[in-house]
């Protein structure tokens, strides 16, 4: 699909897998259907209390920190268990978990093996979120392989990318995104790095890009243009990219970013928004219409060089972007369009330490800290606290809203909290 009429039958095709999934109040993709953080029906509870609004609490075993997504009436979660018979083997599992009552529903092992490389303290192997189109389900464990099982938990297929070689050992951790019929694979890192585009149905390589970009743990975002052409935009250390998701040629590109980048990009009406916050700061807005070098361009809409987000990534929100300078709480939240700021670096209660990206649901912004804190603000340019909660153990994986509900991916458990009465049956 190279012609024009190809670029618009594909955008369609994806358009409705992006759109299909908020009508269903599902959350198929760790940053939700639309990749920016929002969900546009969920109406979860502003109180996370284990004593009001708990609905159920479900032991994981082993370790992640990859998050929640949630279709029809499943949940999907990954995790890396030890294998006890075989010490430094893990089991590197995706696990079905019924999302009215928490029982499991299925449990399957997508592979054991020794990793090859270690990670860090706070990085576990199981960091990759899976993502979902309602017919399969795809779980991605980097070096141990990308996995889809029907929602059913039959496995179709697996895939073999080889082995990353991660800049000082950090780990692995960066995302796969649905797009159609092919999942966007990420695999930058400190050997040859590249993006690839795999059908949905066999694992087979469509396109596949060469990048030259050291180890980068973002997540690729696809979105249309105001022409009509589907991207694939993808942070990194170099530049911010976007690509073809026709063909996997690149479109345009603009250096500016800071060193190790995590965030993934969001984008709305025609423009994106990409930044990080290691060992320097820069946010910038880009015009999706650009092409070839934008650095120094009116394609460039606004930039910013102080406070901007590293591990945890913006949330896009009716026209705002919010986001944690650095790893810290510190939250700043600028209109998308000029960059003009509604208020910056302003310190939330009980948020001090952020992995979790924020998320927004039913009018709110959920704010999660490393502790198990989530702190509720309303959805809006002035900073309004709602509530202050703690579910008991650490979150880093960002929670899920989606229906009446808000699925939490502890250390130990996956929480799912819902107002007392709150009926979540997912549409047919």
């Amino acid at each position: 699909m190279r012609g024009s009429r190809g670029r618009a039958s594909l955008a369609v095709v994806v358009v409705a897998a992006l759109t299909a999934a908020p009508a269903r109040a599902d959350w198929p993709h760790w940053r939700g259907a639309g990749g920016n953080g929002v969900s546009l029906t969920a109406t979860p509870p502003v109180e996370c209390s284990v004593d009001r609004t708990l609905r159920w609490k479900v032991a994981i075993p082993g370790r992640g920190s990859s998050s929640p997504v949630v279709i029809g009436d499943r949940v999907f979660v990954t995790t890396a268990v030890p294998v006890e018979a075989a010490p430094g083997e893990l089991d590197f599992r995706l696990l079905c978990i019924d999302r009215q009552t928490g029982r499991e529903t299925w449990s399957r092992s997508c592979v054991k093996a020794v990793p090859h490389e270690g990670t860090h303290e706070t990085n576990g192997f199981a960091s990759a979120s899976p993502c979902t189109d309602g017919a399969r389900v795809y779980a991605h464990f980097g070096s141990r392989g990308l996995h889809c099982f029907t929602v059913a938990g039959e496995h179709l297929w697996s895939r073999d990318f080889g082995d990353m070689t991660v800049r000082h050992g950090f780990g692995e951790g960066s995302s796969p995104t649905l797009a159609g019929d092919r999942i966007i694979v990420p695999w930058d890192h400190e050997g040859p790095s590249m993006l690839f585009a795999v059908d949905v149905r066999t694992g087979t390589t469509v396109w596949q890009t060469p990048r030259d970009e050291p180890t980068c743990w973002a997540t690729p975002l696809v979105v249309a243009d105001a022409g009509g052409t589907t991207q694939v935009v993808m942070n990194g250390q170099n530049a911010a990219r976007g690509y073809d998701l026709a063909t996997g040629r690149e479109l345009w590109r603009c250096g500016g970013q800071t060193q190790r980048p995590c965030a993934s990009a969001v984008a709305a009406d025609g423009k994106a928004f990409v930044g990080s916050g290691f060992r320097g700061a820069f946010l910038g807005g880009f015009d999706l219409a650009g092409r070839d070098d934008l650095e120094g361009s009116p394609r460039v809409l606004w930039t910013k060089h102080a406070g901007t987000p590293d591990v945890a990534s913006p949330l896009l929100s009716k026209g705002r972007l919010f986001y944690y300078k650095e790893k810290s709480g510190l939250l700043t939240c600028i209109d998308a369009n000029t960059g003009a700021a509604h208020y910056e670096t302003a310190r939330i209660p009980g948020v001090a330490r952020t992995y979790a990206s924020p998320v927004a649901a039913g009018g709110h912004v959920y704010l999660t800290d490393r502790s198990g804190r989530i702190t509720v603000i309303e959805d809006g340019p002035r900073l309004e606290v709602v509530s202050e909660n703690d579910v008991g153990e650490g979150v880093d994986a960002t929670p899920a809203p989606a229906g009446d509900s808000l699925y939490v991916r502890g250390e130990r458990h996956l929480f799912r909290f819902a107002a007392p009465g709150a009926h979540d049956a997912p549409a047919p």
